[in-house]
């Protein structure tokens, strides 16, 4: 991996973790979107990488939200020339598609408090664990802007219009218990849980057959974007890319010879 500015990576076996360091406030900024874009181009690449985790290095803070001394400078400009944020999507739009992308599982490990930025971050991964004692939330609004790096759209497809509506408008957030009873993140932890916790998720997911994990992120992020009948169409044809590995004949085989049920395999 290359040196980062903001960024530390470790490998734990299979699994890239990554640590986003931008103290006192770990904000998010134009900086660690290039670095952020930059890791996900290189774990595209390496075929070793078997899950991504994203977590933050600051204490209690996973991304605090965007630096809105950054975004402030922007509305300023964007007053001046209205062609401004149209045409092509952002630098921070393409990150999170790109994470969405990835053939690995991407993990945010929820470290503390992720509102705005942080919390589309986490929005774009696959898994969300979050630690108890932070906030997590899209609260734009008390600023006088919207979330504008997927917010809007991630969170009501992930929550449904009414919750989302609720959440964005009155612009508040959850703490982890109760973002876990709304399904905004998969599980909440106490701290030093967080990460073992992330890390066994990891290492089980990183067990399973990876071209099936690679489709199955493609069925249910894509396909939920086709009408049905389309949707379908792409899931045979994964389905039989599937069939044609090596896995799967292998794994069956294993299954048939084994006398425990299947969700124990």
């Amino acid at each position: 991996m290359a040196d980062y500015g903001f960024l530390e990576t470790r490998l734990e076996g299979t699994t890239l973790v990554c640590t986003i360091t931008n103290p006192p406030q770990n904000f998010l900024n134009a900086s660690i979107v290039v670095e952020l874009t930059q890791l996900a181009n290189a774990v595209a690449e390496d075929e070793d990488v078997r899950a991504l985790v994203l977590t933050g290095g600051v204490q209690n803070i996973f991304i605090t939200h965007y630096d809105v001394s950054e975004l402030s400078g922007t509305a300023d400009a964007a007053r001046e020339r209205e062609s401004i944020g149209t045409g092509e999507l952002h630098g921070m739009h393409q990150l999170l598609l790109k994470l969405g992308e990835l053939r690995v599982p991407v993990i945010a490990a929820i470290n503390g408090t992720a509102m705005g930025g942080g919390c589309e971050l986490a929005l774009a991964c696959d898994f969300r664990y979050m630690a108890r004692g932070g906030q997590i939330g899209l609260p734009e609004v008390r600023v006088g802007i919207l979330p504008g790096a997927g917010g809007t759209q991630r969170m009501t497809r992930l929550l449904g219009a009414a919750k989302a509506l609720e959440l964005m408008l009155l612009g508040n957030t959850l703490d982890a218990d109760a973002a876990e009873r709304v399904g905004l993140v998969h599980r909440a932890c106490d701290p030093d849980r967080l990460m073992p916790d992330v890390l066994a998720l990891a290492a089980e997911l990183a067990s399973r057959p990876p071209l099936s994990i690679a489709l199955i992120k493609q069925c249910v992020r894509q396909g939920a974007e086709m009408p049905l009948i389309d949707g379908l169409k792409f899931e045979q044809d994964a389905f039989w890319q599937t069939m044609r590995s090596d896995d799967a004949p292998r794994l069956m085989r294993q299954y048939l010879a084994s006398d425990r049920p299947l969700d124990e395999q």
